[in-house]
């Protein structure tokens, strides 16, 4: 809430008098917000505020395992707004959850926007019922611990964002992938915080309580507590429990555990190097959680980058909790409860949803262009250009991809100083002249 109260969503946004444009906000009209079972009152709560923030209505559609508590909370919502002038017909929930009542809100003509959170068959019937939609995918977080790392705050972060809300965040940490130098330090670390290591048998048992034989997350498992869920596989562990770890050596169906798990359940791998760490972790993302987030704890900023170029996700979070980072708490990213995996995932947006998705720019133009000038002769453009390539600054940053491009190509890269080359760029360099200085 903190977030949005400076935030302009009314009248005049921006204006820019040498250009001649003004933006003005409009709202979108009625908002059809699907609630799921996870986080069911942060998500209701966060889907009304944004809405009205962008002066919608909003309607919400209830998961039926959470018809009670996003009930209750629309209702808080409700009698808070209404006290600061919110019209009573402004924000409503449904009462009697069906499928068919969703597909119907969501077909409405009087629906203009639908936010989805939920399962896949939702997000597509959302993108399905002809109206705009934002849909969110599902988000099978890793997070590389590099043997650069702080281990002790990295695991006290992993362990604190998997335990928060019993790991129903989507965000919520899903893999911790160890670098095997500090392997040893990462498992003591981990018992120390709260944490249960499952031999291969425990494992097993967990998988088949967690895990459904379609390889999805068993409803009735999601949300419980660590000990809740050793109880169901048969296994008694501490009473202070806080997460359940499975030692994985792959990725896929036949590893159940590698799955998106929305419990205190966390899969750990351990790899030889950083570069074996961000294929494992891409693996992780393709098998289901394309576009959402990723996660690395590493003391090496040219690491770090490397690992977020290469990542298939739109956030990714470095040395703090994913399900806090991801969703804005511990970072400067949008506070956000929806999370876009965007055209990877079949989402519309990449970004964390805000009030500012939920409204239309009005633009009012004012001349400040001569109708039918020429352009610039094609000589003049190219002899603008030949004079920004002669004073261009140089390179802040280089990745193995440029370097491999301009040996292709026959070209230098001229590097500031101070610019950060990765590993695996100096790797493609090596016995070749093409990265150089600036000044030369």
């Amino acid at each position: 809430a903190e977030s949005l109260r400076g935030l302009r969503t009314v009248g005049v946004l921006r204006e820019d008098p040498q250009l001649g444009l003004v933006e003005m906000a409009e709202p979108m009209g009625v908002v059809a917000a699907i609630i799921p079972c996870t986080n069911p009152t942060s998500t209701a709560a966060f889907k009304a505020i944004i809405s009205i923030k962008a002066r919608n209505a909003c309607v919400m559609s209830p998961h039926p395992a959470a018809l009670k508590s996003i009930l209750a909370s629309a209702g808080v919502i409700k009698d808070a707004a209404m006290g600061a002038g919110l019209p009573a017909d402004a924000l409503a929930c449904m009462d009697a959850v069906t499928l068919e009542g969703t597909q119907e809100l969501m077909r409405c003509r009087s629906t203009s926007v639908i936010l989805a959170t939920g399962g896949i068959g939702l997000v597509r019937a959302a993108y399905a019922s002809g109206k705009p939609a934002y849909g969110v995918g599902p988000g099978n977080v890793p997070v590389y611990l590099d043997r650069s790392a702080d281990v002790p705050r990295a695991v006290r972060d992993v362990v604190a964002g998997k335990s928060f809300d019993h790991g129903t965040l989507c965000s919520s940490e899903q893999a911790l992938v160890c670098d095997a130098p500090v392997e040893a330090q990462a498992l003591e670390q981990l018992k120390r915080n709260g944490a249960w290591l499952l031999d291969e048998r425990e494992a097993a048992a967990v998988a088949q309580v967690v895990v459904t034989p379609q390889r999805l997350a068993n409803p009735d498992i999601v949300g419980r507590s660590a000990v809740f869920i050793a109880e169901k596989a048969g296994l008694r562990v501490p009473p202070e429990t806080r997460v359940l770890v499975a030692r994985l050596t792959g990725v896929g169906r036949e590893h159940p555990l590698s799955i998106e798990k929305l419990c205190p359940v966390l899969a750990f791998y351990v790899v030889r190097d950083w570069r074996e760490g961000l294929e494992r972790c891409r693996e992780l993302l393709r098998f289901g959680g394309t576009g959402h987030s990723a996660g690395i704890h590493a003391g090496d900023e040219t690491l770090i980058r490397e690992f977020a170029r290469a990542q298939p996700a739109f956030r990714i979070v470095a040395n703090t909790q994913t399900s806090m980072g991801a969703t804005g708490a511990t970072t400067h990213l949008a506070p956000s409860m929806s999370l876009g995996c965007g055209a990877w995932a079949g989402n519309i947006t990449s970004d964390n949803i805000t009030p500012l998705h939920l409204l239309h720019l009005k633009r009012l133009a004012f001349p400040r262009r001569v109708a039918g000038a020429a352009p610039a002769p094609a000589r003049e453009v190219a002899a603008t250009l030949a004079v920004a390539a002669a004073d261009e600054p140089g390179l802040d940053f280089v990745a193995a991809a440029e370097v491999e491009k301009a040996l292709r190509e026959g070209r230098k890269l001229r590097l500031r100083p101070g610019a950060i080359v990765t590993p695996s760029a100096r790797d493609a360099a090596a016995g070749s002249d093409v990265l150089v200085p600036a000044s030369r």
